[in-house]
């Protein structure tokens, strides 16, 4: 009996020592932890968030090219705050444009405003409330829906809706979130490549060149977006440029031959040109300076404009000389000089 007694008191002595020592004890839960940072998810999360903060969600709000004038004017616009410091999307509800917050806007487009759900418990893809974070199983966490309180402000989720892609149920997060190394046990990677990737990019969209009696007929093909190339952001551009190949091996200048792009609602006057799924649109190079070997150059710019790399003041696109000191080649092809066949 006084054995027995004493083993109860020990545990008694446990438990209570427990209680005072960790707040909340068995109350952890009933109790939600309350979430002010991103970094609370880091001790549990460390892949995820390491992956996070890689990404261009989290540098959403100190990105130099979003704060650049001709974007966000040091974000003096400020319908871009929505979007690149929001309030949780659960708050303003899934399908509609989320607002902004006022608080931890360096933290970018966080965990906190993906995951928080209102009544403090976090969204995710299973159930658990005996963990910190009592994260609910919510499916619509995967669907393009969600995604679209911010990327469908410029019909990038309605373009994906017309296409094979949707037809297969290849959503959002087939390309921009897969499963770490193919494995859906190992979950989904929190880099969120995107414009940013140059080989996602660079996968989206051919370029051919071939010679033909008429001149150089040129082939830009979307074969692998599930949307338009490019799209999202007004600010996004893609420009194929060309010039001759000089016998004496001296790099001429590039000549402008076609921009890819949305325009901002107060260029009136630029039609849209983006390229749609699965398009394949052809262009014509000719004229004399043609005739001989040339390149064909495809660029694609996370700024509408190109800027002078000494001002940084914007150019016309006839006065670039090196489309590359002010964007990033996705392909090149070279077409010989010998003459079309008759």
């Amino acid at each position: 009996m006084r054995r027995a007694a004493g083993i109860l008191v020990a545990t008694l002595f446990a438990w209570l020592l427990v209680s005072l020592l960790i707040p909340g004890g068995d109350q952890a839960s009933a109790t939600p932890q309350t979430w002010t940072s991103s970094r609370q998810c880091m001790t549990c999360h460390e892949q995820v968030f390491a992956e996070w903060q890689d990404s261009w969600h989290a540098r959403s709000w100190i990105d130099p090219d979003v704060r650049a004038p001709s974007q966000s004017n040091n974000f003096q616009n400020k319908d871009c705050i929505d979007c690149h410091a929001p309030r949780p999307v659960f708050e303003t509800g899934v399908g509609n444009r989320v607002l902004p917050r006022s608080s931890r806007r360096s933290e970018g487009v966080d965990c906190i405003a993906c995951h928080l759900l209102p009544d403090g418990r976090v969204a995710g893809t299973i159930d658990n409330p005996n963990v910190a974070c009592r994260p609910v199983a919510t499916v619509s966490l995967q669907r393009e829906d969600y995604c679209g309180v911010c990327h469908n402000q410029h019909k990038t989720v309605d373009q994906w809706r017309t296409t094979a892609w949707a037809e297969r149920g290849e959503g959002c997060l087939f390309c921009h979130m897969p499963f770490r190394d193919g494995n859906p046990n190992r979950g989904r990677h929190h880099g969120m490549p995107g414009g940013h990737d140059l080989g996602l990019v660079s996968q989206a969209v051919t370029l051919e060149a071939q010679r033909t009696e008429v001149g150089v007929q040129v082939h830009v093909s979307n074969v692998a977006a599930g949307h338009a190339y490019p799209t999202d952001e007004r600010s996004r551009a893609s420009d194929l440029w060309w010039r001759p190949v000089s016998a004496t091996g001296e790099e001429l200048a590039w000549r402008h031959l076609h921009r890819i792009r949305d325009p901002y609602r107060w260029e009136v006057d630029v039609p849209s040109t983006l390229l749609l799924p699965d398009e394949k649109r052809e262009l014509l190079i000719d004229g004399p300076d043609s005739e001989g070997a040339l390149e064909v150059l495809l660029v694609y710019k996370l700024t509408p404009f190109y800027r002078d790399p000494v001002s940084g003041e914007p150019h016309t696109l006839a006065e670039v000389r090196d489309p590359l000191s002010d964007s990033q080649e996705v392909h090149r092809v070279r077409v010989g000089g010998t003459e079309a066949p008759k």
